[in-house]
Parts: C-alpha cells; structure tokens; sequence
C-alpha cells in the first residue's frame, strides 16, 4: 500500500465575518507547499490537488496546475496527482490540458498523476454553462481526446458531439510514454467498474471502508483482465480510498485537533452539491462557516436539514445509522471520527485492514476545515514516520499480488503503483 495527500486548499472566513483577512488565501497556499516538501521528505508517495470553481471557502483550488508545478519545485519524489481535472471542454479545453499535463511532467521530472471528472455542483456548472446530462459524455469525449493529443504525433483531429478540432501536433509531449497514469473520480461503485473497463485507477472519494473495499476489488481486476477497453494506450490498475488523518500521541488531541475540520469538510461538501442549498449560494456573500459553527453538532455532517430531502433522498441531517445512498453516505463517513483520527496505532490496526482488502493507495485528507498549519504539519509528520514505514516495509508484497491479477492482460501497463 503507498500513501498520498488530498488538497481541497480549505478555507473558512472568520465566524464573526463574510470576508477573509487579505493574506490568507496567500498563506493558504504557502502553508500547502510547506506541507507538502514536508510529506517528500517523510516519504509519502503522492499528492492529488482538486480543481473546483467558485466553491467559496470549500475550496480555493481553482489553478491546480500552477500549484502542481510550484509543488514540483519543492520536491523530489512526491507523485503530483490532478485528483482531478474537470474535462468537460467548457470549463478546460482538452488540448489546453494537454499541454498543462505535459508542460508539468516535464518540470517534475515526470512525476504527474492524470486524474480526470466531470464535476456535479450547481455553482460550477452553471457558471460554465454545463448541463447535468451532457457532462458524462463530456468528460469521456474530452479526456480520449486529450489522451491521443498526448500521445499522437501529429494529433489526427476529431468532430465529436462535444471536441471539434481539425489535425494539429499539441505540444510539448509528456515525459511518460505514452502518457501519464490515468484516473477517474470515483464516488459510486459503478464508477469504479467504469473505471476498470477504461483501464484507469479509481480515485475513491466515497470513503469506502476495508470491507466494501475488499468486494471491489475482486470485481474491479477481473474487469481488467476480461472487459478492458482502454482510455488511453497504457493501463493504470489502481484503487485508491480517501481517508480524513489526524494523528497525535493520544486519542483525545486526535479527535480535539481533527475532528471539526473532517465535519466542516463534510458540510461545506453538502452544502455545494446538494441543489436546494448550493443552488442558491449567494457569491460572495454567505458565511458557510458560521452556519456549520451555528448547527448543533450531531447535524454538522449533513447541508440543511430539510434541503437535503432532494439530494440522494435523505430527509434530514441528524441521523446515527449510515444512510444508503451512496454519496450521501460519504458525506456521513467524512465527518464521523474515522479510523484515520487518532493515535499511530489506532490508525495502523485500520490500515492493516485496508491493506488485507488488496488497497493500492490510501489518501489523507490533513488539511481541512479551520485546522491549524502546524497542527497539520505535526500530524502528517507523525504519520510519516510512525504509521507508513510499518507498510512500506510489505509493499513489495502487494505489487507481486497486483502481478498476479494482470496475468494474461495484453495491454501495457503504465502504473506508479
């Protein structure tokens, strides 16, 4: 099992206010970087950055690829992974993409993870103009494209539904032949077998636990190896699960230090997708922060009470089973206490289990919510040097199970797994 980082770059106003103070989107940013050459050294193994758009205090990704590339200059190992690149043409144009993913493997020494999405908030996709039921076919239409302008010489052209250009040899091209590794954002099980007859790796954001991951996993290598049609010209076989980390020496300054962010996470998440509430955002102008603080805690995982009647058919946010739906459940699971909030053994007794389910890679969400910088810092440290070497030490063990399910796979396989 290898271990990576997840950066939404949150950013919460001040409870008492609808405007940030001017310098924190700037230590925001430089706060990440410091983070980030700290897990390098630590020796964690990616770092997947989002991209979102207007999702105000949820998320201030909106130029991965700058940060990526800033990322790159202050480290030497770390994988940068786009966890994802929103690929309807509306929002990136495949061969500006191209040319982003290619210009950042080669600054990096080709270290860039290519994940890929649709996107799903109201308040992005209208403000691009995008439409619910075309953004599937979007995002498949775009990212074949943009694969075959990375990896074609010249690029043959295409008039599709969505991408119309004629022939034309998008450079530069990338450092990895014939492209980096490839990723879907994966929040539902059927996403995840999409993934494998794509031959790309899930990113699962759903916070899967070791149990469902164990099913999937069988399901998603036998799809590889019996229904693989791949989206680009190199297999990535590869589960990844989100996980909210908060590592102290003891259980109460894990939960004290950690468990406000993993809920604000959630909420603000909610907030954004769940149309009776993200619809009506007011830009510029709301205090989501505020509004979680004001919610008694029991209901702070969930956007609004009766508003979320119309997202994924919960009819409240005070609930203490899981609910069945599948995203509104990883809502519920991100602001729960988790198996990752705690001491380094606690968080290595769940990761023993993820590792038994055959996981690839597990993510950490550290940084989140209100969390202080140097509380995050002090627990990825501690995670990396008293939780990941225990795995590190078996990984080799892993790729010879991975060797085993790709048996008889004809494709090439192009995995940093």
């Amino acid at each position: 099992m290898k271990f990576g980082l997840f950066y939404e770059h949150q950013l919460p106003k001040p409870y008492d206010s609808e405007q940030w103070d001017p310098d924190e989107e700037h230590k925001l940013l430089k706060n990440a970087l410091d983070q980030i050459e700290l897990a390098d050294q630590l020796g964690f193994d990616y770092v997947f950055e989002v991209e979102h758009h207007f999702l105000e205090e949820y998320s201030h990704s909106s130029a991965p690829e700058i940060f990526l590339a800033a990322a790159s200059q202050r480290t030497k190992n770390i994988r940068l992974g786009h966890g994802i690149v929103v690929m309807p043409p509306r929002y990136n144009h495949p061969a500006r993409v191209a040319e982003r993913i290619a210009t950042l493997d080669l600054v990096s020494d080709g270290r860039v993870e290519f994940g890929t999405g649709e996107s799903a908030s109201e308040m992005e996709m209208g403000g691009f103009g995008v439409r619910r039921e075309e953004k599937k076919g979007m995002w498949e239409e775009a990212t074949r494209e943009c694969v075959k302008m990375m990896s074609e010489t010249p690029y043959s052209g295409v008039e599709g539904a969505y991408v119309g250009m004629p022939s034309r040899n998008v450079i530069p091209k990338p450092l990895q032949k014939p492209h980096p590794p490839l990723w879907v954002a994966s929040s539902r099980r059927e996403t995840t077998m999409v993934a494998a007859r794509l031959g790309m790796g899930s990113l699962g954001f759903a916070f899967e636990t070791p149990e469902e991951l164990e099913e999937r996993v069988d399901q998603y290598y036998q799809l590889v190896r019996e229904e693989c049609y791949p989206m680009g010209k190199a297999l990535n076989p590869a589960l990844a699960v989100l996980s909210v980390l908060s590592c102290f020496e003891n259980d109460e300054e894990a939960i004290d230090k950690g468990l406000e962010g993993a809920q604000l996470f959630a909420y603000s998440l909610g907030y954004y997708y769940n149309p009776f509430t993200g619809g009506n955002h007011q830009p510029g102008g709301m205090n989501i922060y505020k509004r979680f603080m004001d919610t008694p805690p029991e209901q702070r995982w969930g956007p609004l009470g009766e508003g979320f009647r119309g997202f994924g058919g919960f009819q409240g946010a005070s609930v203490t089973e899981e609910p069945k739906d599948e995203v509104t459940r990883a809502l519920w699971r991100a602001a729960q206490r988790g198996g990752c909030i705690g001491t380094p053994e606690f968080i290595k007794d769940t990761l023993r289990k993820y590792e038994a389910s055959h996981l690839d890679l597990m993510i950490f969400v550290a940084q989140c919510g209100a969390r202080k910088h140097e509380d995050v810092m002090e627990s990825i440290h501690r995670a990396g040097t008293k939780v990941i070497p225990e795995f590190k030490e078996r990984h080799e063990k892993h790729q010879r199970w991975r060797e085993q399910q790709l048996e008889g796979v004809e494709y090439p396989v192009n995995s940093s797994i």
